[in-house]
């Protein structure tokens, strides 16, 4: 699929991070977008920057739909029909995630799954509601983004990364397996898996959000204090932070996340669809998601071993969960 234009693509996590720059360079090549999020505000925000870059006369809509609910999912797809008049999509970018659900062991299960079904389940149901409205199109192409968690289940040995972890390999899984499936059984449609690594968006910030958990400022003594045993599990100096200066600094590192990564989401964006023009159906994103599938290849016994994180740390500047 070499051209944009006149295609319909659906885009899941839209709201921001590479959601809203997928949608506003395939809408500045013509083509129509329909998304999805969980906040009607970061949507509206999206919308009206694809519409100030739009080529007259494409579309884009917005749907409140979460992912991890099969009924909403089923809402989505029903509007998106109705809204843009087709019997098909050409796009589909299964791109909505959250992080949550670290431990298995320690956190609560409710919690566990909540990840696991927004990160996994949203996949699944999006690519079962849509896959007949690509498979009726000429050319169409699914997009699922696992993380460089689907191949390396850790954010270094001191921090527990479970359920997305477990989401994102059976991502990987399902899109793998599908590359095959869809040439013996839909050979005019395609599938990518993308794996990206730090990218400048919202996720840590947004996370938290979804899963119902304070603002930082809210954050009770309780909070703070489970905060604090994270960090010094993981070697972060906290001895002389008082309760505020916690505060402020898991705000901090929430923007840093998103503004010092060493990708951007647009960038990010670019990346994805060069893939799928080229037909790549192994997109990896990031220079630090490169060296950390080498690395992962080269001795993976060792993955899990704190010499590992050494090595990434040298080659790729990897900082999270150090």
């Amino acid at each position: 699929m070499k051209d944009f234009g006149g295609k319909l693509a659906v885009i899941t996590g839209g709201g921001t991070g590479m959601g809203r720059e997928l949608a506003r360079q395939l809408i500045a090549e013509g083509c129509d977008v329909a998304m999805c999020d969980v906040s009607a505000e970061n949507m509206a925000e999206t919308v009206a920057l694809c519409e100030a870059e739009a080529p007259q006369g494409r579309i884009v809509t917005a749907h409140l739909c979460d992912v991890g609910d099969e009924a909403q999912v089923l809402g989505f797809r029903d509007e998106v029909k109705d809204q843009h008049n087709r019997d098909h999509i050409n796009l589909l970018f299964n791109n909505a995630g959250i992080a949550g659900g670290g431990s298995f062991v320690k956190e609560d299960r409710d919690l566990w799954e909540r990840t696991f079904n927004i990160c996994w389940y949203g996949v699944y149901y999006c690519s079962r509601a849509f896959l007949p409205l690509l498979i009726a199109s000429d050319e169409g192409h699914i997009v699922n983004t696992s993380s460089v968690n689907g191949f390396w289940a850790s954010l270094g040995p001191m921090t527990a990364h479970t359920s997305y972890s477990a989401a994102k390999f059976a991502v990987k899984g399902f899109t793998e397996a599908l590359v095959n499936d869809l040439r013996l059984n839909a050979p005019h449609v395609k599938a990518s898996l993308v794996m990206p690594g730090h990218i400048g968006t919202s996720i840590a910030i947004n996370s938290g959000k979804v899963l119902g958990r304070p603002d930082p400022e809210d954050m009770t003594r309780k909070d703070i204090a489970e905060m604090r045993s994270l960090w010094q599990g993981i070697g972060v100096d906290i001895d002389n932070l008082d309760d505020d200066a916690i505060r402020a600094a898991i705000a901090q590192r929430q923007i840093d996340f998103r503004d010092n990564a060493p990708m951007t989401a647009a960038q990010a964006a670019t990346v994805i669809l060069d893939g799928v023009r080229n037909e790549t159906w192994r997109i990896l994103v990031g220079e630090d998601a490169k060296v950390l599938d080498r690395l992962v290849r080269e001795a993976p016994e060792l993955a899990y071993e704190p010499e590992f994180m050494e090595r990434l740390r040298d080659e790729a500047d990897w900082q999270l969960g150090s």
